[in-house]
């Protein structure tokens, strides 16, 4: 389900409250359309008024006819379908294009970035005894490339399974003074669930990667970094993640200080001296 195709009209200036509004409807679709509008305004702390507004602003009499229109309209959309509704677009597809489209996903995400709470994160890994990092499926590039980053600047990092039983080999690691680093780009896996409330019983720190601007209750991080790769539809790109994931790297670097050059520059020296000509 998409946002072009879920309601006659989409406009431009949705505001944020619409903005979270309509990203609630597309990744919880089979919820929304059995809630209240009471239930939907509790859920995401957004007034019944501005729900109501929101109806009406992208083309629906009321909510009634509002989840009526989703109910119609709600159906899978796998990979296949999102590359090729990417490739098959009106002006066509063009290696420039899509960057200018990475550029305006990135201007998006920025809107929404609390620039206080991405600098406490990079200060929780800088206190952390060791991060515990995971990922799954497409996200799991992303974990390791994070690993490797931090892993470089002299931190203690333990890259987790992606799932099976063996990430609880890694979770019972986890413990008050560590810090678990997540990608639900998506959605929060049940290996991410579970990761969350372990985490939260031994008071460890938690941050994660979201692409989404709503989460289901119990599968919020203390710190959510939003990402956005565009909608629905289309092909989710990585270039946005990664973006932000390597400023979390140089914010953590800026605050380790002479800590994270030391490191650098041990590496540097090791390969030097041991490396054949």
């Amino acid at each position: 389900m998409d946002r072009d195709r879920l309601f006659s009209e989409v406009p431009e200036d949705l505001t944020k409250a619409e903005q979270k509004i309509m990203e609630y409807i597309i990744s919880q679709g089979e919820e929304f359309i059995f809630m209240s509008i009471a239930q939907l305004s509790k859920e995401l702390e957004i007034s019944e008024a501005t729900i109501s507004r929101f109806a009406r602003h992208v083309g629906c009499r009321d909510f009634k006819q509002l989840k009526g229109v989703v109910m119609e309209r709600l159906r899978a959309r796998g990979p296949a379908v999102k590359l090729a509704a990417t490739l098959t677009r009106e002006d066509g597809f063009s290696p420039s294009a899509w960057i200018r489209q990475q550029e305006q996903y990135l201007q998006h995400t920025l809107e929404y970035i609390d620039e206080d709470e991405f600098r406490k994160a990079a200060q929780w890994i800088t206190q952390a005894r060791r991060i515990f990092i995971h990922g799954k499926n497409a996200s799991a590039p992303l974990a390791q490339l994070l690993y490797y980053r931090l892993r470089r600047l002299g931190l203690s990092v333990i890259l987790m399974p992606s799932g099976g039983s063996e990430i609880f080999e890694g979770l019972a690691q986890v413990g008050p003074e560590d810090m678990v680093v997540m990608f639900s780009l998506s959605k929060v896996s049940k290996e991410g669930q579970i990761i969350l409330d372990y985490a939260r019983k031994m008071r460890a720190r938690t941050l994660a990667f979201t692409g989404r601007l709503y989460e289901p209750r119990g599968e919020t991080a203390d710190i959510q970094i939003y990402v956005y790769r565009g909608e629905e539809k289309e092909y989710h790109s990585s270039t946005v993640p990664v973006a932000f994931l390597d400023a979390l790297v140089l914010e953590t670097s800026h605050q380790m200080g002479r800590g994270a050059m030391e490191s650098l520059e041990k590496i540097q020296q090791l390969k030097k001296e041991y490396q054949s000509d």
